[in-house]
């Protein structure tokens, strides 16, 4: 198990996804590998910039955070999220993830365009979700979060 030198534990991530069965799999992940870490959920980009903004009447998040973000979901979709979140100050260094079933180059293209620290196919991150909570686990321990907004 990875220790962090620094007990970088004090973070949120933030789960942009609209299936139920990817966030209970992705919770149960984060849980079953011991990521620990805060975790919210938000069903679609409305709801996220929300929590985000600080405007959402019940979910709370401060920094230091990461977004783990689908790309197709109904409303406000992961690409019109990612261009409100990079045209609003205060959350432009917001630092997110796709985590979506998309394996299209386009898709991969037009996100990291947006700026996204990186792209991960859900049927690429392991069984149940378990190289995805490795993958937080590490880069939370090696990177350093903004723990301020611009």
């Amino acid at each position: 198990m990875l220790e962090c030198a620094e007990g970088l534990d004090d973070f949120t991530v933030l789960i942009v996804d609209d299936d139920d069965v990817a966030l209970e799999g992705v919770l149960r992940s984060f849980k079953r590998n011991e990521v620990r870490c805060q975790t919210l959920t938000a069903s679609d980009g409305r709801e996220a910039l929300a929590i985000l903004n600080g405007v959402h009447p019940s979910k709370h998040i401060s920094p230091p955070y990461i977004v783990l973000l689908d790309l197709n979901m109904p409303g406000m979709d992961g690409f019109q999220f990612l261009h409100a979140l990079r045209t609003t100050p205060e959350l432009k260094r917001t630092v997110v993830f796709i985590l979506s079933t998309s394996a299209r180059e386009q898709d991969m293209c037009r996100a990291y365009d947006e700026q996204v620290a990186g792209y991960m196919v859900k049927s690429a991150v392991g069984p149940q979700f378990a190289r995805l909570a490795d993958f937080i686990r590490k880069y939370t321990c090696t990177q350093k979060l903004p723990r301020e907004r611009s």
